[in-house]
């Protein structure tokens, strides 16, 4: 349970947000509880009068429970209308009912789940259930139930082949996390006893280079750069050579953070593409996306445009541990159907850790383990 600690303290900002909507949501209906749940079916009987029964003998009172005795009317025991309200455990409840869900939706939209993803998950919630009153944990259970049944089939790791060396393009935006990525990428596969190659490909920025250096040195793999300026496409096939002379397991390459809308970096990606594959024609064998989760819904559209041109394979969803709008994966999860391998949740070298779909729903609505 180490793993779900550290992803609920990083995903504090989501999993406050939501608890503290379905608190609210749960808190507005307590009043209108009263009048509508199972649970008052026995009061609302005892009670009431219909008319056809005015000719009718009346039924013998019922004896009066002796003094002292839990349900007389002066034992400090007797439960109240309040807590007939409450319910077990003294717990605020609220009726299932249409309004209790649109007030859902419109709290796991502000998360960035996305309209469509928000009324599947709340539909498939009540299903069964309308009419019952549930209260904010019962709440969180069924959200993160649902939450890790859109997520099961997208939580894969990146898958290793025979093919050596495996080539590994990581594309994505400018600030997404790539580079950082690559690193704890690379420190990861060579602590599993893999050869790694890093090709940094980003010879646009020289502090691009500089940084993926860094984690290089930090991971104990090595590095091939160019001078600043040079083509990307002629270092990556250069990369692949040297790799394949190393007899390296994974050649990673880092590209330059692009721009969905810039239609001449876009091109240059494409381009690195098919340079590789003129060496390989399987290559890349792994395309991963990586996405930086503060973008919200933005994050949509970039997987579409990679998609189309890179031929994206796997996603890695970086700086949960930054927003309050986590529910974005389970967004892009839902529309696409891409495997997600891995999540960041920090800036350090372990930081980025196997995507646990379970793990990931708790996390992100506040749920006790």
């Amino acid at each position: 349970m180490a793993l779900f600690s550290k992803l609920k303290e990083r995903l504090f900002k989501s999993s406050s947000r939501l608890e503290q909507g379905l608190d609210a949501i749960v808190d507005e209906g307590v009043d209108e509880g009263v009048e509508a749940g199972p649970a008052d079916e026995a009061i609302d009987e005892a009670v009431a009068v219909r008319p056809d029964d005015s000719a009718a003998e009346a039924p013998a009172p019922a004896a009066k429970p002796a003094p002292g005795h839990p349900d007389s009317p002066d034992s400090p025991d007797r439960p109240g209308l309040l807590g007939r309200v409450l319910g077990r455990g003294g717990e605020p409840r609220r009726v299932l009912d249409d309004e209790m869900l649109e007030s859902l939706e419109e709290l796991l939209i502000t998360t960035d789940m996305g309209v469509e993803t928000a009324l599947r998950v709340t539909a498939n919630m009540a299903e069964g259930r309308m009419g019952k009153r549930l209260s904010t944990r019962e709440i969180k259970a069924l959200l993160t139930a649902e939450i890790a049944r859109i997520m099961e089939p997208v939580a894969r790791p990146m898958p290793l082949y025979a093919k050596r060396p495996q080539v590994v393009l990581v594309v994505g935006v400018n600030g997404s996390g790539k580079t950082t990525t690559i690193g704890k990428l690379a420190n990861q596969f060579k602590a599993a006893g893999k050869t790694v190659v890093i090709a940094a490909c980003d010879t646009f920025r020289a502090a691009a280079v500089e940084q993926l250096q860094i984690w290089g040195e930090r991971a104990g793999v090595p590095v091939l750069s160019a001078p600043e300026g040079s083509d990307p496409a002629s270092l990556a096939f250069d990369a692949m050579a040297r790799a394949e002379a190393d007899g390296a397991d994974l050649l990673l390459i880092d590209t330059a953070g692009r721009l969905q809308n810039r239609a001449d970096l876009m091109e240059e990606l494409a381009k690195i593409v098919r340079v590789i594959r003129k060496r390989d024609e399987s290559a890349p064998h792994n395309t991963l996306l990586v996405l930086d989760a503060t973008t919200g819904q933005n994050a949509l559209s970039q997987v579409e445009t990679f998609r189309k041109l890179a031929d994206v394979t796997g996603l890695v969803m970086t700086k949960l541990d930054g927003t309050a709008r986590g529910g974005v994966l389970v967004a892009v999860a839902d529309r696409f159907g891409l495997p997600i391998h891995a999540i960041g949740v920090g800036e350090q070298i372990d930081d980025l850790v196997p995507f646990d779909p379970q793990e990931f729903a708790a996390a992100l609505t506040g749920l006790e383990a």
